[in-house]
């Protein structure tokens, strides 16, 4: 636990993790909050409620690097000046709008969602030395699970006792609190050190956009692809037998699981590739379909509870280290996309695979989709040429990313 200690003892540290979780609580429940919210206020079908939740999943993933792009040119607190704002009279004017307007609102809304996530991620990357790092985005990828398994389950117990008005007003009221939390925090988006490559022109895309980017954000894809059809499955599990009230049981044992392999993979000396994590994630999640009640399903989620934060965690931390300084928030927001695009695609996917088979073809599928993607990472990734490794540590990527200086160059890593 030595390396959490460092990383917590990081000055700013503590209180920014504290602070993105209450923000990335009530952002994780949003769609939730929306999706009573129409069917409860309006008493429209879930179909409609579908509708709005991917309006505001498309405008996170397009909204993602535009917001990122706009750190890395104007800064921080303007964006989330802008952000806040925003989210602030959607939510406030969410019980009185109308569907069609609703619709509308939520794509804008998205659009310009509370970057809590990347600046976190970006934060961590300009805090952090190359050995904390790690440790770092285990406890970021553990904050994601905590707010996983909080927010929807409050806002559900918010809308049965008071009413989804008042959900609605509540999580605006946590999204505002969350990011002044962090505008008056304002973490720094880069590193002392980086500060002459974040003041010099801005590298071309082809520069950092290469095979082991792309390999990285594939991988980001495929996780959230994996686990949004991982939910349905449950879903759909439990519905067949007739235990459909017990699914959020599961879905607590499964957060909890990760909680807990996210702690454990942080603290760990030597760390995996992020294609092999990814694989071992789809390699057990296939036969968690062989569960056919409620009890059985909460043992066989734990494997891929223990594998979901540690890749979470690899992920953004090769994102952020492969992004050159001067367009980090970007990159990270990039990253944000492709997993807001894997959340929207899981569902359908794996929805597909149930209708025409049984709810065991649809862990099928999300592993299968994980699979895929670790391997598709792992051939892109190869075909870059191969790194000398650096002390015992992981492998050096300065060779290869041509806006490193040779004063970056200890501290930059794959």
């Amino acid at each position: 636990m030595t390396g959490y200690r460092q990383v917590l003892a990081v000055p700013g540290m503590t209180p920014l993790l504290g602070v993105s979780l209450l923000a990335r609580t009530a952002i994780t429940a949003d769609v939730m909050a929306l999706t009573l919210f129409v069917v409860l206020g309006l008493e429209l079908s879930y179909a409609a409620a579908g509708g709005v939740a991917a309006a505001l999943t498309a405008g996170v993933a397009l909204g993602g690097p535009l917001l990122g792009r706009m750190i890395d040119s104007r800064g921080l607190r303007l964006v989330l000046l802008v952000t806040v704002t925003a989210q602030v009279v959607f939510w406030l004017g969410v019980p009185v709008l109308p569907y069609g307007f609703l619709l509308v609102a939520s794509f804008v809304a998205g659009l310009l969602m509370v970057p809590a996530q990347a600046v976190g991620r970006q934060a961590i990357a300009a805090m952090t030395t190359a050995e904390q790092r790690r440790a770092a985005f285990a406890l970021e990828s553990v904050q994601g699970e905590l707010s996983y398994i909080v927010g929807p389950a409050v806002v559900i117990l918010g809308a049965a006792t008071v009413s989804p008005e008042v959900v609605a007003w509540g999580v605006g009221v946590a999204i505002l609190a969350g990011g002044v939390g962090i505008a008056v925090l304002n973490p720094p988006m880069r590193a002392q050190d980086e500060a002459d490559d974040a003041a010099a022109e801005r590298p071309p895309r082809r520069q950092w956009l290469g095979t082991r980017m792309i390999a990285a954000l594939t991988m980001a894809f495929g996780t959230t692809t994996l686990l949004s059809g991982v939910d349905l499955a449950i879903v759909a599990t439990l519905r067949e037998a007739g235990q459909v009230s017990w699914a959020a049981v599961v879905v607590v044992v499964f957060g909890v699981s990760s909680v807990i392999g996210g702690l454990i993979y942080g603290a760990l000396t030597r760390p995996l590739p992020t294609w092999l994590l990814l694989g071992l994630l789809g390699l057990v999640t296939i036969p968690a379909g062989l569960a056919r009640d409620w009890p059985w399903l909460c043992v066989a989620v734990v494997g891929s509870g223990l594998l979901t934060a540690p890749t979470l965690g690899t992920v953004a931390d090769a994102v952020s280290q492969l992004a050159p300084p001067a367009v980090r928030g970007e990159v990270i927001g990039l990253q944000s996309s492709a997993q807001s695009a894997g959340f929207a695609l899981g569902s359908p996917l794996v929805g597909v695979a149930i209708d025409l088979s049984v709810p065991a073809g649809g862990f099928a599928t999300a592993g299968l989709a994980g699979l895929a993607a670790a391997l598709t990472g792992y051939l892109l990734s190869r075909r870059s040429p191969a790194v000398p490794t650096n002390g015992g540590t992981r492998r050096g990527l300065t060779d290869q990313l041509p806006w490193a200086s040779q004063a970056d160059r200890p501290s930059i890593r794959r």
